[in-house]
Parts: structure tokens; C-alpha cells; sequence
């Protein structure tokens, strides 16, 4: 389980201190596919990353399976990060590497070696998204939704528990974004990783989320099932996404 308690980050410049996030507080259940929703600026990318320390909590806790990972550096940070792996908006693919050689990347980064077995288990995470067949293709030969897919090959390759999403789908079109869904779907069913799922679209949380947390502001305005909170919505925010109501401002 990961438990987010009381998190606040706050970002400082010359123009003075911004409240990225404002006491958020958050449980994660294992297995569970859990989605963060909200508008430009909610705070939704500043929150995942303090999950897995790219952005260090200004106060608060991460706690996860009951240790509190918050202040973690050096070894114990790399392999604390192993367990929570992570995908982004814009891929991060090695334009000069094949997709396998991309796949194979973070047993290069553990160890300074890619053995036989690396490449196999590769091969295999490949053919688990789909892409089999574009082991030796290089980024550039491929659609969006397949370089996104290949990222999701990655960052299974360390067996995380947890795989955070960062905007994954947003960058793609329909037929792109389903079709990585789909992976994200059969990765949180069948090989039983926990998704936290950071998006803007109602449709990305309805196909693959079962709990949703709308973030406004830094703060959780409303959370639950995803079915209730579709079904009967309470936060004006949550209504305007589901296009039941009026933005304010």
C-alpha cells in the first residue's frame, strides 16, 4: 500500500512561494488501480513525483507497505525506485537504441552488462505490450502509442510492485491511447501491479481506474469509487469534467 499523509510541497522563487500541493492525503490499496484527476496546474505531475522522491515532500510522509520511504537516498532510494517504476507524457526512449536495447536499458543501468537472459526477458516484456515483432526497431519507426508501449516494456523490466503514469495517454490519439490502456489494464489484472494514474481525461479513468481522487488547487476535493463518483459527483470541478457543469474562472 502506499499512503500519502499530509504531503505539501512548496516552490519557491522571486516571486514569491507557490503551494504546488496542500496537505494531500492519500491510501493506495495493492492491486489497486487508482486514478488522479484534475486541470492544468492541480498539482497532479508534482504529486507523483514526490512518490517516487523526484520531488522531495516540503512536509508530509510517504509510507509504503508500512515504511516510510520519505527521506531515502543513495542505495536505498535506487532500489526503492525499482519497486516503483514510471512512464511519462513524452516516452524518454534512447532515439539510438532499438526497442529492445531500450527495454534492456535499466539492467545496463543496474549492473554495466546486458546478459543473454536480460535480452530474453526483453524480448518477452516486448511481446507482453504487443510489439514482438519491432524488437529491432528504432524509435523513430514507430507510432506514438508503440514508443509508449515500449516505455511500459521498460519499466517492467525491474519487476515493480507499483507503476506510476504520468500523463501517459495524453500525447496520442484515440485508436494510440486504447490501445496502451489496454497494456496498462492487463499489466494491473494479471500481473497484479498497482497503477496510480495521473490524468486530465474522465474517459482514462473510467476505462482503467477503479478509485479516482480529483485534485484541485494542490488539494483532494473528492475521492472514491470510480463508479460513484461518475454515478453522482459533488465537487463542481468533478462535475465540469464529467461535463455536468460550469467551470469557475
Amino acid at each position: 500500500m502506499i499512503s500519502l499523509q499530509n504531503l505539501t510541497k512548496v516552490f519557491d522563487d522571486a516571486s514569491g512561494s507557490e503551494h504546488a500541493l496542500a496537505g494531500v492525503s492519500l491510501e493506495i490499496a495493492d492491486g489497486d488501480a487508482f486514478g488522479i484527476i484534475g486541470i492544468s496546474g492541480a498539482g497532479k505531475s508534482t504529486l507523483v513525483r514526490c512518490v517516487n522522491l523526484l520531488e522531495r515532500p516540503t512536509s508530509g510522509r510517504v509510507v509504503v507497505d508500512g515504511v516510510d520511504v520519505t527521506d531515502l537516498h543513495g542505495a536505498a532510494l535506487r532500489q526503492y525506485r525499482q519497486r516503483v517504476a514510471m512512464i511519462f507524457q513524452g516516452f524518454g526512449l534512447l532515439s539510438q537504441k532499438t526497442a529492445l536495447d531500450n527495454v534492456c536499458f535499466p539492467f545496463l543501468a543496474a549492473s554495466g552488462r546486458v546478459s543473454a537472459e536480460d535480452r530474453k526477458r526483453a524480448q518477452e516484456l516486448l511481446e507482453l505490450v504487443d510489439l514482438g515483432d519491432k524488437a529491432l526497431s528504432y524509435p523513430a519507426q514507430l507510432s506514438g502509442g508503440q514508443k509508449q508501449r515500449v516505455a511500459i516494456a521498460r519499466a517492467l523490466a525491474t519487476k515493480p510492485e507499483y507503476l506510476l503514469c504520468d500523463e501517459a495517454t495524453s500525447a496520442l490519439d484515440p485508436a494510440s491511447t486504447e490501445s496502451v490502456l489496454d497494456v496498462l489494464r492487463r499489466v494491473n489484472e494479471e500481473r497484479g501491479v498497482t497503477l496510480l494514474v495521473i490524468t486530465h481525461s474522465m474517459d482514462v479513468v473510467r476505462s482503467i481506474c477503479k478509485n479516482v481522487a480529483v485534485l484541485v488547487k494542490g488539494q483532494v476535493v473528492e475521492q472514491g469509487p470510480v463508479e460513484q463518483i461518475f454515478a453522482a459527483p459533488e465537487h463542481e470541478t468533478t462535475k465540469a469534467l464529467l461535463g455536468r457543469g460550469r467551470w469557475n474562472g
